[in-house]
């Protein structure tokens, strides 16, 4: 056994007692599916291309430390998003900000704090928390559950047609020893509700080193619609380990989209089961590592039943030194038939020393099926850069352009104008590093 696996376990079985009942229940399947577990490596097919030597050790599993103050301003600086209109959720190092976070939502929108639940919430979470993740499957699902303390379930009741977007902010604020941060989320959205969750990821500006093991789990009711935005925009000492996992019934829709800001290790998995006949997936995703970071995005669609659609695009921008991985598989079971599936991952290198290793899988075992994936990756064009030089536009300039070019289709889809225009700006500003460079961007 690791010393990883040994030391979590140790530290989940440190924290047993004093616990509610379906906690302490979920905490014990958590540590058994990782007594199941081996640490990931080199010869790991989903993990070949991605080291965790850093967190090899178990250095970052020492427990939670005191709660870290935080300023509104500080906040506003790290994770306002303009005309956003949203009720906002603040968790400092894993824990409610009670201090920053809203208290009143629309009608139709509650939430239950795992560790403020009662009795009747209680017998709802125990059937709904972990219910969709797979911890056999999933070392870093194993190690929340495992050492689940506290966590949010966010409910939006049945018909519920929710105007106000729901920000989470979960910020790292900077600590004297190497950190865990627990992130655990349980979105339910019920039949014909519409909602718009916004997850945002981001960190002081220090040195300091945080893990943060952050999962998500969404399940969808008959006809329902969620907007989902996850930010990853920690600094780049973090190392992030993350997972949305979503179930989908009948004719729901789920329309998700990741950004990946790269730091020193950033893994996350994305899981989406169609599990009822017309549900529709649309799936969008930026990556943008540079300097030495690592990023790397693991994909499945699982198409188990018939009349289901999946749309998923992911593109990356990989300069300097950096490395990408992306593998994206879409699975359609037997049973699946007359399923649309589509895939597609571009990526653009601005060094000759970056590197990107992509996998797109189409796994398929019906007859009657459309899908198509494809993948790419290429430095900017000779022809492109040529053209723009040819009209005033200097080098630096031109480089600035195409690649922001290369992206700006994807933050297009964005379906909420105040985050794409939120977001613009921060790419702009990421590709020309020199301000004079982004006059021709916004």
């Amino acid at each position: 056994m690791s010393d990883f696996i040994q030391q979590a376990l140790t530290l989940s079985k440190q924290g047993d007692g004093g616990q509610p009942s379906w906690v302490a229940k979920l905490r014990s399947s958590g540590q058994a599916a990782l007594e199941a577990h081996q640490f990931p490596g080199r010869k790991t097919e989903d993990w070949k291309y991605t080291s965790l030597r850093s967190l090899e050790k178990g250095d970052f599993l020492t427990g939670n430390l005191a709660e870290q103050p935080c300023s509104q301003e500080l906040l506003d600086k790290l994770a306002l998003i303009d005309n956003l209109g949203a009720k906002r959720l603040v968790f400092i190092d894993g824990r409610i900000s009670s201090e920053l976070s809203d208290s009143e939502f629309e009608n139709g929108v509650s939430l239950i704090h795992f560790n403020d639940a009662t009795d009747e919430q209680a017998e709802r979470l125990s059937r709904k928390i972990g219910s969709i993740t797979r911890s056999d499957r999933h070392l870093f699902s194993a190690l929340s559950d495992a050492l689940l303390i506290g966590g949010l379930y966010l409910h939006f009741e049945k018909n519920a047609l929710c105007q106000q977007p729901i920000q989470i902010v979960y910020l790292s604020t900077e600590a004297e020893l190497p950190l865990l941060t627990q992130q655990r989320l349980f979105i339910d959205v019920e039949a014909n509700a519409q909602a718009t969750v916004v997850e945002h990821f981001v960190s002081a500006d220090s040195g300091d080193k945080h893990f943060v093991n952050g999962l998500t789990e969404i399940a969808l009711d008959d006809n329902a619609q969620l907007f989902h935005y996850r930010l990853h925009m920690e600094q780049e000492a973090t190392i992030h380990i993350g997972g949305v996992h979503a179930n989908l019934a009948r004719s729901s829709t789920l329309n998700s989209f990741h950004l990946g800001m790269g730091s020193e290790v950033k893994r996350i998995d994305v899981v989406i089961n169609h599990c009822g006949e017309g549900a529709h997936c649309e799936l969008n995703g930026v990556y943008l590592p540079r300097h030495k970071q690592l990023i790397d995005y693991h994909t499945t669609i699982e198409h188990a039943v018939p009349h289901c659609t999946t749309n998923e695009v992911f593109r990356g921008i990989v300069a300097d030194q950096a490395k990408a991985v992306f593998n994206g598989r879409i699975h359609i079971h037997p049973q699946a038939q007359k399923t649309l599936a589509m895939l597609s991952n571009k990526n653009l290198l601005t060094s000759n020393k970056a590197e990107v290793d992509t996998k797109p899988e189409l796994e398929i075992y019906a007859d009657d099926v459309q899908c198509a994936h494809g993948a790419t990756v290429a430095q900017l064009e000779a022809e492109s850069m040529h053209y723009l030089m040819t009209r005033g536009i200097s080098r630096k300039e031109a480089e600035v352009m195409l690649s922001f070019g290369f992206i700006n289709e994807i933050i297009d889809k964005v379906k909420h104008d105040a985050i794409s225009q939120y977001l613009r700006p921060i790419m702009a500003g990421l590709f020309a590093r020199d301000p004079e460079l982004m006059r021709h961007l916004v």
